[in-house]
């Protein structure tokens, strides 16, 4: 391995005898992604804020969740505390120069950080399919329903717009069927549960706009650091595939987003999927070939992915391939599954002829790794073992009153703070049904102003009056003017009053649902 720092960003080191053997993690090889990995309490956290801070430095934007907090301390200068003096002592490391990094907060919920949102339409149906864990038939119908509300030109901001659609829908299934397919009464049904749970963890909060601006993410400071985007993530993981997707988008928006540039002499910006294996859990093979597609795809926009997980089996084979640079903490053998883990972690590096890395990786320390990054010409490296060092930033969590400094003083403060309500897919199926009521026969009993119901008028039935020859509009007048008749009717009267009653009793159901906000648009056109 190289032996400066202008060969990269140190990651680790270790004394050997009386010579240092140093890892480094070259910039212009970061876009060829990376794996970090180890038991929980074995040190990711610390090679998080390491690998963050050196990306900084080098002026490349950084985004990654806090899951436990922690990680906000690198907004604030490091101090030399006594239990860190005391490993730096055992380890022959050096103190690092303390410094603080520019940070941004963000947070979904909008309490710890600055508000980020999406379109539902922006999130599309894959990724809302994978969201409310639908099967294939109900990721079907709910792709059937982004296509009518894009054919009828109906925008689906949040999630108040897609619950209007999927009513709409499921009310005019029948006139939908020929066009674009059957839509199931479950499959609606499961679909609108789904986006129930979801509004029940706060997820509504993620739906709507302003729509976050991926561009906001790759800013640098007048000293010409990267920034670090900070998602508070230890609320949003109590819904966990809401956390998948919404890392899961964020990278898609990078990919989608960014022009094509091949391989930089540093990214554009690094991004560090943390509890990477929420996404890969139960994941239908669509969505698991897009993220493979992503991954491999999105290295020449200049963005490096960095996926952290307890275990390298969480991670699918077709996108463990894609991941050049591996960092491994501890793993332990304790069941048969770990056993697994430890072996497959040691086959996927490479071989140290003085190493055995299988025995290595079950006797790391807390804050030691084995590690093997990509050299000059994109080999993986022998795999050494190493100390991480420690952060120039402060370890552990920041204070309520310095988080609300970092948003006040923040690049975008102001910017998503207020959420914008426009005319979309639920105001416009509104309107609809407010003109069809508007237009609706008026009969006895019907509604009244304001689209209520009014109290029935009882009237006195009229009397009886001697019985003559009748036509057949009299008798079309008698049944829809609501008067009763004590004489027998004719087969014709009879068949006329039958049908009469069924469009009363069809016009009376769509006004009582229509009152009741259940139907969201007319017929179609």
């Amino acid at each position: 391995m190289a032996s400066s720092d202008d060969a990269g960003i140190l990651v680790g080191q270790h004394l050997q005898g009386k010579q240092t053997q140093q890892c480094f993690l070259r910039p212009d090889k970061a876009n060829r992604h990376g794996l970090i990995t180890g038991a929980t309490g074995t040190g990711k956290t610390i090679t998080l804020q390491t690998l963050a801070e050196g990306f900084s430095r080098r002026g490349v934007p950084v985004f990654m969740a806090d899951i436990k907090g922690d990680l906000t301390g690198i907004s604030q200068p490091g101090s030399l505390s006594q239990k860190l003096s005391k490993v730096l002592a055992e380890r022959a490391l050096q103190a690092p120069e303390f410094v603080a990094f520019p940070t941004t907060l963000w947070d979904v919920f909008g309490e710890q950080g600055h508000p980020v949102r999406a379109t539902v339409s922006d999130l599309g149906p894959l990724l809302l399919s994978r969201m409310l864990n639908l099967n294939e038939t109900q990721a079907g119908v709910l792709q059937l329903v982004f296509k009518i509300a894009d054919d009828d030109g109906l925008l689906l901001l949040d999630l108040k717009d897609l619950r209007a659609m999927c009513q709409y829908v499921g009310d005019n299934a029948s006139s939908f069927t020929t066009e674009y397919g059957n839509v199931s009464a479950a499959s609606i049904g499961a679909i609108q549960r789904g986006l129930m749970q979801i509004e029940g963890q706060g997820g509504a909060k993620f739906f709507g706009e302003p729509m976050l601006n991926i561009a906001d993410f790759m800013q640098t400071d007048a000293q010409g650091f990267g920034v670090v985007n900070i998602l508070a993530a230890d609320k949003l993981m109590n819904a966990p595939r809401l956390y998948a997707t919404f890392l899961l988008w964020m990278l898609s928006e990078l990919f989608e987003s960014l022009p094509e540039v091949g391989d930089l002499d540093r990214p554009k910006m690094v991004f560090f999927f943390d509890e990477a294996h929420l996404l890969f859990n139960d994941a239908p093979k669509v969505l698991l070939e897009r993220i493979e597609l992503v991954v491999r795809l999105v290295r020449s926009k200049g963005v490096g992915v960095y996926f952290v997980t307890q275990n390298p089996l969480d991670i699918p084979d077709t996108v463990l391939a894609q991941l050049g640079n591996r960092i491994q903490h501890a793993l332990r053998a304790f069941t048969p599954r770990d056993q697994k883990a430890v072996k497959s972690a040691a086959e996927t590096m490479r071989a140290n002829p003085e190493l055995d890395i299988g025995t290595a990786i079950t006797e790391l320390a807390v804050g030691e790794a084995l590690v093997s990054l990509l050299d000059d010409k994109g080999r993986p490296s022998v795999t050494e073992r190493v100390y991480v060092l420690p952060p120039a930033s402060q370890i552990g969590p920041i204070t309520s009153g310095q988080r609300k400094e970092l948003q006040d003083n923040s690049i975008v403060a102001g910017v998503y703070e207020t959420a914008v309500d426009r005319e979309s897919a639920f105001e416009a199926l509104k309107g609809r049904t407010n003109t069809r009521m508007d237009n609706a026969p008026v009969q006895s009993g019907a509604t009244g102003s304001g689209g209520r119901m009014s109290t029935p008028t009882v009237s006195t039935p009229p009397a009886a009056e001697p019985q003559t020859e009748r036509g057949f509009f009299d008798g079309i007048g008698d049944l829809l003017g609501g008067g009763a008749r004590r004489t027998r009717s004719s087969a014709g009267e009879q068949l006329i009053k039958s049908a009469a009653s069924a469009v009363g009793r069809e016009v009376g159901r769509q006004i009582i649902r229509g009152v009741l906000g259940s139907i969201l648009g007319g017929s179609r056109r």
